[in-house]
């Protein structure tokens, strides 16, 4: 019989049906990273979100036989590691094909529309004082016309290239960094850079994707274009973000994600100053996390525990 842990219960808020085959279940609300090991011991499946899976954690727990990532990002699991031990690791799937979107497009929409400073002016009284039935004091973009370069055309690119072709934006598609030759329907990724008015990170965080957007590329980029992140804090050089915005290289930004979370010693992008600049916008990691999309999460989770123990497995990163 499975033994099944699953160590960061409430990192989702939704409903958990008990897998169809015979298992005994074990749940926390949360864990800390030193209790993984103690808790997993005798667990033949490990649900885990953002603990990290080493390869001496995994040396250690010899009954395990697979990890069910909670989540889609797996770079905090050692893949290497489970492949040796031939343990499965599945992850989750187009699941926030339309949240995520959805969030990138209400940030890039506040980001182009000066929202965060026309309500900071309204609660100051400066529409109350205006002697105009408005005031102009911060500019005002149109989505319709501007170019958005996708850097990753998974289903989540492609969940925003959908609603920025309804907003009547155009969309680029950035070939990879180091590539050595382009595939049909992308641009080179300098190129994409240089002519978006919109850049929006959508690939995962892996050894080759670190700090993907650092200073050349801030600098490379159009003093009038925006930054969107909803993928993961380390694709962006933060320190080179944080001197893009206080010194204009590009206009702003709209972030979802950090380098650690949460970020409990501290972020460049987290200083006071920062923060209350209206061409910057960063979110608690939340742009996947609508009902919706959080049940559907939980269900594919589950059915990727069906899938294992029917010798089928399902969604397969190792």
């Amino acid at each position: 019989m499975h033994r099944i842990v699953y160590l960061e219960r409430q990192s989702v808020i939704a409903e958990v049906r008990r897998p169809n085959f015979p298992h005994h279940w074990v749940e926390y609300p949360k864990t800390l990273q030193s209790e993984v090991r103690e808790r997993l011991a005798g667990a033949t499946i490990a649900i885990v979100n953002k603990l990290q899976i080493d390869a001496e954690l995994i040396a250690a727990l010899p009954a395990l036989r697979m990890i069910a990532v909670a989540a889609t990002g797996t770079n905090n699991v050692d893949l290497d590691a489970c492949r040796a031990r031939e343990i499965v690791v599945s992850n989750i799937r187009g699941y926030a094909v339309h949240t995520v979107p959805e969030h990138v497009l209400a940030l890039l929409l506040a980001l182009s529309r000066n929202i965060p400073a026309y309500r900071q002016a309204v609660a100051e009284g400066k529409w109350q004082r205006s002697e105009q039935f408005c005031f102009f004091d911060y500019p005002i973009r149109d989505l319709h016309g501007a170019t958005l370069s996708l850097l990753g055309s998974g289903s989540l690119g492609n969940g925003v290239a959908r609603l920025a072709s309804a907003f009547g934006m155009h969309v680029l598609r950035s070939e990879r960094k180091d590539a050595s030759s382009i595939r049909p329907g992308y641009t080179p990724f300098a190129e994409a850079l240089r002519d978006a008015d919109v850049v929006s990170l959508h690939c995962p965080l892996t050894a080759g994707t670190t700090h993907l957007i650092g200073e050349p590329e801030l600098r490379a980029m159009k003093p009038s274009a925006l930054l969107i992140n909803t993928a993961r804090g380390g694709l962006v050089d933060e320190a080179a973000l944080v001197r893009a915005l206080q010194e204009g290289w590009i206009a702003g930004a709209g972030f979802d994600v950090l380098s650690a979370e949460p970020p409990r010693s501290g972020n460049a992008l987290l200083a006071p100053e920062l923060l209350a600049l209206p061409n910057f916008l960063l979110t608690p990691h939340v742009a996947w996390a609508s009902q919706p999309a959080m049940q559907a999460l939980t269900d594919q989770l589950i059915g990727n525990l069906e899938a294992f123990a029917r010798g089928e497995p399902q969604h397969r990163v190792a």
